[in-house]
């Protein structure tokens, strides 16, 4: 059995991962250049930035589980137990994962030298093909004995006996328009959030509270980030993210980095910003999320998978990945 899965975000990561361990021939495609999808860490000279997922909880024993092995092998540490300045007001965000009440308790978990750190650990020992856009999952019609052709753009294709997506669910439906599945439309008119991102380097610490982050900041920054609290990087830098609403509202604004620029001024301090950064996230934060883990055909030979599924957070993604695992090998 081979399995080809679209996408080497958590969600797939996970899912090829579980599926390898199973004996399972497994082969992941992404369009990026390195595997991640939103656990995405950038280097600016010498700082480093996480600018995707900032953070993660654990809320469920699958998940803990997983915690647990990489903060043992030192994949994962805690950066704080809560978030000081201004209440929450529920963001939910998939980029963010800053749903939960600042000074909760709860154990905020980070990559060790960047949430990228933990895709590239899950990665070890599975085949990826990175900068590999794959672009129509179509149905075998030929004699060859796989179900399922995932063509890719440079024209060649990689066939298949079932398919994972975990790619945002309009890109999926995209993916599979061709593919003669019964799609569901409701499922694939999920709207997404945007975010729009700040990444900047500085010439001193920030203004920010001593937890090193800061939820709901203003009418403009849902999230703020201190990347030398989070211990990952040793030069001051910080990443803001605007709100869905900021983001969709500049989305086309050429002028956005400049405006971000000025509403990060007092969070800065007697700080300058010496380098900065725009980064943009289409498809942040599904709006709906659906009630099962994973979606699966009736044939059980195409999954989708993600955090539209199983919750807009980095514990969603990571449990759908497993359920879109377990689809396949019941």
């Amino acid at each position: 059995m081979h399995i080809v899965v679209v996408g080497a975000g958590l969600s797939g990561l996970i899912a090829a991962r579980e599926l390898s361990a199973a004996g399972v021939d497994v082969t992941l495609v992404d369009k990026g250049r390195s595997v991640g999808g939103r656990l995405a860490t950038r280097r600016i000279g010498d700082a480093r930035l996480d600018h995707g997922a900032q953070f993660f909880t654990v809320r469920t024993p699958a998940f803990q589980r997983q915690v647990d092995e990489w903060v043992e092998r030192g994949v994962v540490s805690v950066w704080n137990h809560g978030f000081g300045g201004p209440t929450p007001g529920g963001l939910g965000s998939a980029v963010t994962d800053a749903a939960q009440d600042s000074g909760d308790g709860f154990p905020r978990y980070v990559g060790t030298g960047g949430m990228n750190a933990i895709a590239k650990d899950l990665a070890r020992g599975l085949t990826v093909e990175t900068s590999t856009m794959a672009f129509a999952v179509r149905e075998n019609r030929s004699d060859a004995p796989t179900r399922w052709h995932v063509a890719i753009d440079d024209g060649t294709q990689r066939d298949a006996d079932a398919v994972i997506v975990t790619c945002p669910l309009p890109q999926a439906f995209a993916l599979l328009v061709d593919s003669g599945v019964e799609l569901d439309e409701a499922l694939f008119r999920t709207e997404y959030d945007r975010t729009i991102g700040l990444l900047a380097t500085l010439d001193a610490a920030p203004a920010i509270a001593p937890s090193g982050g800061v939820q709901n900041a203003d009418a403009v920054f849902s999230f703020i980030a201190d990347n030398a609290s989070k211990g990952i990087s040793a030069t001051p830098s910080v990443t803001f993210h605007a709100n869905p609403e900021w983001s969709e509202a500049h989305w086309d604004d050429d002028a956005a980095l400049d405006a971000l620029i000025t509403a990060a001024q007092p969070w800065l301090g007697a700080a300058s910003i010496v380098e900065s950064q725009l980064k943009k996230w289409r498809f942040a934060t599904p709006r709906t999320v659906w009630p099962d883990p994973c979606w699966v055909t009736c044939d059980d030979t195409i999954v989708l998978a993600g955090d539209a599924f199983a919750g807009p957070r980095v514990e969603g993604a990571h449990n759908s990945g497993l359920a879109a695992a377990h689809a396949l090998l019941r």
